[in-house]
């Protein structure tokens, strides 16, 4: 199995497992799990955030350097892709908080 697909695999084996966790009953502060699935939404959203950031500036950046001319194009969608790979984060992390 390559590390794409492992990685996959464990991503949606923490939402399922975390999404489980946190809605298993009404009260979802009486939960001894909510912390801990809480915990994984945030670590796993800014992890899979931070990677996709990372995918964004390095691909602009090699089109830039391939073609100067584009800047101008490549540019402003790369920082409005950024701004929404951010939100997703900040949205997971808001969840969190409801979670908790």
């Amino acid at each position: 199995m390559s590390f794409r697909k492992a990685l996959l695999v464990g991503f949606v084996s923490a939402m399922t497992l975390g999404s489980s966790l946190a809605f298993a009953n009404e009260g979802v502060a009486s939960n001894p799990y909510s912390g801990l699935a809480a915990a994984l939404a945030i670590a796993i959203a800014a992890f899979g955030g931070a990677l996709a950031q990372a995918k964004t500036a390095a691909s602009a950046l090699d089109g830039i350097a391939r073609n100067p001319a584009a800047d101008g194009k490549i540019r402003t969608p790369m920082i409005i892709a950024l701004a929404l790979i951010e939100s997703l984060v900040l949205y997971a992390f808001v969840i969190a908080f409801l979670i908790k």
